[in-house]
């Protein structure tokens, strides 16, 4: 078997520079499926380490991944609000170990700004559980002295090249022409580290700064001829009175359908609580088709690129018909023939498999940060049990293709070889 192997790696070796055309097409190919197959599964990983420990997502009544696109990840908008005092009674719910709200509509430079409390920084995790935690500074002090500081995210930071102590301001909106809060400028006092989740994409401040820079606004707009300074804020309730949301965790997991019931239940407002799990999965479906599609067409190109092996080694069998024939004479049977021939094969096909996996871990410098701006986490790691397997079907695909001219080797006859025809 041995001295098989040699004899199928040096006849290969021999025509190296036509089959290494089919090597790059199978390396493209593998890479291309591999990077759809990490997208995929990376994405799920970070969208679902994204509320890691929060139990219930709470906020107005209405669809439950409208909700979560907003709340968590900060995608779209919500034309609800919840009242401040709904958030206070079920904060005080004996089966609620924490509660943080948040409030978004605002936006920095066109990362979106999150009104929250110290509690956010100190009950929300990331990944398997774990804490956030501060790359430079620490949290807004969330009091009336220092209404007017941010936490920013680690991409914030570093697309715009902040840092602490610096001062921003912040627009009313998401849009370019949306107006600016330019009279009440924010000093940064803490950096976040990277979490790989929609947190790094956002600015953090009080939901008492929040009140501060619309008291002098009026739906949606600045009050004509009004103008609160900065320094004055300060004398006014700056209590919200609404919110756009809130997260819970429970004291016990076991109480979350219960509690989601008496949430959905609750006659002061109409609420919908929401599993987080759940509204993923939702998310997943309806994303299903897309990958699906993706995932085909990268098939696509992985037979094309086999097929390409197959073509090749079939239009080189015209040349080798005197070497097969040769081999033949010196005792080698048909099931030998056959097996030169798909080792052949097998060896093209894992050598482009392997090039297939550098190409996807050097595309992975540039597309990490790249796909860390929109909250996934990409890295390179060992394939995964569904990489694997993709892998398995590209090695036994490349095998069975080089069969096709493994059989057609069989055809030819000792004399057709030794006599080949003009």
């Amino acid at each position: 078997m041995k001295a098989l192997f040699a004899l199928a790696f040096k006849s290969a070796w021999a025509r190296r520079f036509l089959l290494t055309i089919t090597l790059v097409a199978i390396a493209l190919a593998t890479s291309l499926l591999l990077a759809i197959e990490r997208v995929r599964l990376d994405a799920r990983t970070s969208f679902t380490q994204a509320v890691s420990g929060v139990d219930l997502v709470v906020g107005a009544r209405g669809g439950a991944l409208e909700l979560m696109l907003n709340a968590v990840f900060h995608a779209g908008g919500s034309s609800h609000t919840i009242r401040w005092d709904s958030f206070e009674a079920w904060r005080r719910h004996p089966a609620v170990a924490w509660a943080v709200p948040v409030s978004l509509g605002d936006a920095y430079r066109g990362f979106p700004v999150v009104g929250t409390t110290p509690d956010y920084f100190r009950h929300l995790h990331h990944g398997d559980k774990k804490p956030l935690t501060f790359a430079a500074g620490r949290s807004f002090a969330g009091d009336l002295d220092s209404v007017f500081e941010a936490v920013v995210g680690h991409t914030v930071a570093s697309q715009l090249g902040l840092r602490t102590g610096e001062r921003i301001t912040l627009s009313h909106g998401m849009t370019e022409l949306s107006p600016l809060h330019a009279d009440k400028p924010f000093t940064i006092v803490g950096i976040l580290a990277p979490t790989g989740t929609p947190m790094d994409r956002a600015v953090f401040v009080s939901l008492e700064a929040i009140s501060a820079i619309h008291l002098d606004w009026v739906a949606g707009a600045p009050t004509p001829g009004l103008s609160i300074p900065a320094e004055l804020v300060r004398k006014f309730d700056l209590a919200p009175k609404t919110i756009t949301a809130f997260y819970l965790g429970l004291h016990q997991r076991a109480d979350v359908f219960r509690l989601q019931r008496a949430i959905h239940s609750y006659v002061q407002e109409p609420l919908l609580a929401v599993l987080p799990g759940v509204a993923l999965d939702e998310l997943w479906s309806l994303l299903t088709q897309v990958e699906t599609t993706l995932l085909t067409l990268s098939a696509l190109v992985v037979v094309v690129g086999l097929a390409g092996l197959s073509a090749t080694m079939l239009a080189s069998l015209e040349s080798r018909r005197r070497e097969l024939a040769i081999l033949r004479s010196l005792g080698a049977g048909a099931p030998e023939i056959l097996l030169l021939l798909a080792t052949e094969g097998m060896i093209v096909t894992a050598a482009g498999i392997l090039a297939g996996l550098v190409l996807l871990a050097l595309a992975l410098i540039p597309l990490a940060p790249l796909a860390h701006g929109y909250g996934i986490h990409l890295s390179w790691r060992p394939p995964a049990a569904s990489e694997w397997m993709i892998l398995g079907a590209i090695f036994l695909s490349g095998i069975l293709s080089s069969l096709v001219p493994g059989l057609r080797a069989l055809r030819m006859t000792l004399v057709d070889g030794l006599t080949p025809r003009s």
